[in-house]
């Protein structure tokens, strides 16, 4: 559909406005530049195209962090701690235990019981024993941890940040692909 590295943005009239009429974008095809792995890492160098993919999730791993960094910082989290908080409000409004959230991470290499003692600390996750098992540990979403998440959902949202650079669509393949390369 179109060209590839352009986008189809819709445009619209709006009706006179001092007699002129007022163009807003609603279907215009706008160039979106596409920046290669090779340009952003300056290299060309890879043993073949599995290597370069592997270089090219990583890098763009750490691109999405850089972007979603700011948005977690604002709210004092980092992204693990997001993660831990998007999960409770999944389960909630029942508790989970230190293994579920390890099992639900995305980052299965963080270290779950720091990051709820953090999130214990800044009143937006409660830590209690479990009534019927006293070795287990709830923990649930507080009330302050609602409400910064449905903040964080009202200023963004993943699609605003993304759908510039991948339609619906792509970012469904794209998905599905990652799906296939894990097996």
């Amino acid at each position: 559909m179109g060209n590839p590295g352009r986008r189809l943005h819709r445009a619209r009239l709006i009706g006179p406005k001092n007699d002129k009429l007022k163009i807003n974008p609603i279907f215009v095809y706008t160039p979106v530049s596409i920046m290669r792995i090779e340009e952003e890492i300056q290299s060309n160098k890879f043993e073949d195209n599995y290597h370069k993919l592997v270089i090219n999730i990583a890098y763009t791993e750490g691109w999405l962090n850089n972007l979603f960094r700011c948005k977690f910082e604002k709210h004092n989290l980092t992204q693990q701690q997001f993660n831990i908080l998007r999960i409770l409000r999944g389960q909630y409004p029942n508790p989970a235990t230190i293994n579920l959230l390890k099992e639900r991470m995305i980052d299965k290499m963080s270290d779950a019981s720091r990051i709820v003692d953090r999130l214990v600390q800044k009143g937006l996750v409660s830590r209690c024993t479990n009534t019927k098992d006293r070795r287990a540990v709830d923990i649930r979403i507080s009330d302050a941890g609602m409400e910064i998440l449905a903040k964080m959902d009202a200023e963004f949202k993943t699609k605003d940040i993304l759908k510039n650079n991948l339609s619906n669509e792509e970012a469904a393949k794209l998905s599905e692909l990652l799906d296939k390369l894990r097996g």
